[in-house]
C-alpha cells in the first residue's frame, strides 16, 4: 500500500511549518556588506577570496560524492563475481 500526501506551500510557509528561524535580515545585511566592500574596492580585497571557502569544501564534497559511488560500484562487482 502507498500513500502519496502532497503539501503546497511556499518556501516561507515551509520554514516556519518546520520551526526553522528567519535569517531573511541576517542574508540582506549579509549582501549588503558585501556588495558594500565591492564596490568601495577596498585595498586587497578580492572578490575570490569570498568564495574560496565555499569552492574548496564543495571539491572536497565532490570528491567524497565519487568516491562513495567508486566504492559502492566495486562493492557490487564483488559481490556478484562471489556467486
Amino acid at each position: 500500500m502507498k500513500i502519496h500526501v502532497e503539501f503546497d506551500l511556499t518556501p516561507d510557509e515551509f520554514r516556519r511549518a518546520m520551526g526553522l528561524p528567519d535569517v531573511s535580515e541576517l542574508h540582506e545585511t549579509l549582501i549588503a556588506s558585501v556588495i558594500e566592500k565591492i564596490n568601495s574596492a577596498e585595498d586587497g580585497y578580492d572578490a575570490f577570496m569570498l568564495l574560496k571557502p565555499f569552492l574548496s569544501t564543495s571539491m572536497q564534497t565532490m570528491e567524497s560524492v565519487q568516491k562513495g559511488f567508486l566504492d559502492a560500484m566495486f562493492n557490487m562487482t564483488s559481490a556478484s563475481s562471489d556467486k
